[in-house]
């Protein structure tokens, strides 16, 4: 089976960003990937906007996947998104336990991804394809590897269909995560996420607070680039493509690139990896 390649937005908070957001995704639809996804704010602060990008995706003629988060909200709030997606021939979902967004205080009905891949198979049974989350390097709020690899287990066995990884940079993080899981019972599609390295500082410090490793050679090797925007960008496209390119090589079933709602990196990674496996 060839691997499917997706792409990832943020639903954007000006009209401005509506048009540029827009234009990228224009620019990303040649690259034919297999679905667009649409993030969802803590605490469904996007909720909305979320759904009206996905509206949009679909009306262009692609495959529209929302987020949905279960923190914050009832069983009723979901029960009407579920009903929402459905009317508008939305067949696939990500299925996440999300945030609570600055000054929340209720956690909502379902505290759990699994509960909520479990509410919506009883609410909806086999209508949506479910995605979840998984996370190589473990979740920063894990008390241990081993219960993170429990959780997960838990919403494979909840009904998900498949699972998008946190980004990463060391390849050899996803293949033991995925050899553990195996080894656990799970045998479903596990694919990559990939995050683009355009702005290093802030990615450095998003890095730091979800938990993604940033190797020290790829760290010492984008900071000796200094000042240098270009020069930077160029390290990183070409220790991306570089890690695409071994995912690919050792049975990972795609690439889900995280895109910040720009389009160049993506456009030069897979330009990159589609020569370099002759397609």
């Amino acid at each position: 089976m060839n691997p499917e390649f997706s792409i990832e937005f943020f639903p954007p908070q000006t009209p401005e960003g509506v048009e540029r957001l827009k234009a990228e995704r224009a620019l990303l639809a040649r690259l034919a990937p297999a679905f667009f996804s649409v993030t969802y704010g803590a605490g469904g602060s996007t909720r909305e906007r979320t759904f009206g990008v996905a509206r949009e995706i679909a009306a262009e003629g692609h495959l529209a996947v929302p987020h949905l988060s279960c923190i914050g909200a009832s069983r009723a709030d979901i029960r009407t998104l579920l009903a929402n997606f459905k009317a508008a021939d939305i067949r696939r979902i990500v299925a996440l336990r999300g945030d609570l967004s600055s000054g929340m205080a209720d956690m909502g009905e379902l505290r759990h991804a699994d509960e909520l891949v479990a509410f919506i198979r009883a609410e909806t049974g086999d209508w949506f394809h479910i995605d979840v989350a998984a996370y190589p390097e473990w979740h920063p709020q894990a008390r241990s590897p081993r219960d993170d690899l429990q959780n997960f287990v838990r919403k494979v066995k909840a009904g998900a269909d498949s699972a998008i990884t946190q980004y990463f940079y060391n390849a050899d993080a996803y293949f033991h995560f995925v050899d553990e899981v195996r080894k656990l019972g799970v045998d479903i599609p596990i694919v990559p996420g990939i995050m683009p390295i355009n702005n290093f500082s802030r990615l450095a410090r998003f890095s730091d607070a979800c938990g993604a490793e940033i190797p020290r050679w790829l760290r010492r090797k984008i900071e000796s680039c200094g000042d240098d925007a270009a020069a930077v960008r160029a390290c990183g496209l070409e220790a991306v493509s570089e890690l695409c390119r071994r995912l690919l090589q050792n049975g990972a079933p795609g690439l889900h690139f995280y895109s910040m709602n720009q389009s160049a990196l993506i456009t030069q990674i897979l330009e990159r990896v589609r020569q370099e496996a002759g397609d």
